[in-house]
């Protein structure tokens, strides 16, 4: 079963557009959401949760259409953005009980039981918090309302090393039994390395690629060439970069030829993103 369907979503802005996009999240599985800033990482993901009306295409969560089932779908649906400030100065208890009341599902007991996994006092203010406890207790209201699919963006930025591994080892845990989904956008891509199933890449409002995490490292390749090999293979590049001993680009495999006696290496999602991101610069 799909957690998450996109079918060809389309929106316009005056200087900024999503292009046909389109990706599947299994259910039970995490998907790493991956893009320079300003590609339309958290545009896309406003348009499924409906804050932002689509141009065209089509949205489904768990089988069911968002513009038809949206209050049902937001019940079963936990989101965190990482640019949104709860209330400072209230204490965690007090926000809980505001929220708490718009969910169907609600369990205290659960609640409560994730504020002691990520050892949130629930009297402490807002203000209180560090940037790590606070995505742990958006994750907390999240979860103590039954979601199945939880859509975060750039949960990770800003923690340190140790929170973002903490808080990647709770994702994992999460899916572990099948029920729970994430989708999750980050420009942090050893966070994916560590723990995504899928990584969805988006560049200036279209999907480049979207695959298994390891097929999708592997349909490309980092070649290393002497500055008179270049010509060899420039026109098959997607970039590449000049430098002291030569050259290093960015190729797809499948239009790697092995006889050319060029270096080659399987690249780094990091390095993915960069030689992809200068590709109309790369027969400059």
């Amino acid at each position: 079963m799909l957690a998450l369907d996109i079918r060809n979503i389309n929106k316009k802005y005056e200087d900024f557009q999503l292009k046909d996009v389109s990706f599947q999240l299994e259910k039970g599985y995490i998907m790493g959401f991956i893009g320079a800033n300003g590609a339309g990482k958290t545009t896309t993901i406003k348009s499924i949760l409906n804050l932002t009306r689509i141009d065209s295409g089509e949205i489904r969560i768990m089988d069911k259409a968002m513009h038809t089932h949206e209050l049902e779908l937001k019940q079963e649906i936990g989101s965190a953005f990482g640019d949104i400030n709860f209330y400072m100065r209230n204490k965690i208890k007090t926000l809980t009980n505001v929220i708490k009341i718009f969910y169907h599902n609600w369990n205290d007991e659960t609640y409560y039981s994730y504020l002691k996994k990520f050892n949130l006092n629930e009297n402490k203010k807002i203000a209180e918090l560090s940037t790590g406890m606070k995505v742990k207790y958006r994750l907390a209201l999240a979860l103590s309302h039954g979601a199945k699919l939880l859509i975060l963006d750039e949960p990770t930025s800003g923690l340190d090393p140790v929170a973002r591994d903490n808080l990647l080892d709770i994702f994992q845990e999460l899916v572990e039994d099948g029920e729970i989904s994430i989708l999750f956008s980050t420009h942090i891509t050893s966070d994916l390395e560590k723990c995504a199933d899928y990584i969805t890449y988006i560049d200036n409002g279209r999907i480049i690629n979207s695959a298994e995490k390891e097929e999708f490292i592997d349909a490309y390749r980092l070649v290393n060439g002497k500055a008179e090999q270049l010509d060899l293979i420039k026109n098959d590049l997607i970039s590449y970069k000049k430098n002291s001993f030569g050259f290093t680009g960015l190729i797809h495999t499948q239009d790697f030829d092995p006889s050319l006696d060029i270096k080659s290496t399987i690249p780094n999602l990091e390095e993915i993103m960069i030689y992809c991101a200068k590709k109309e610069d790369a027969h400059v």
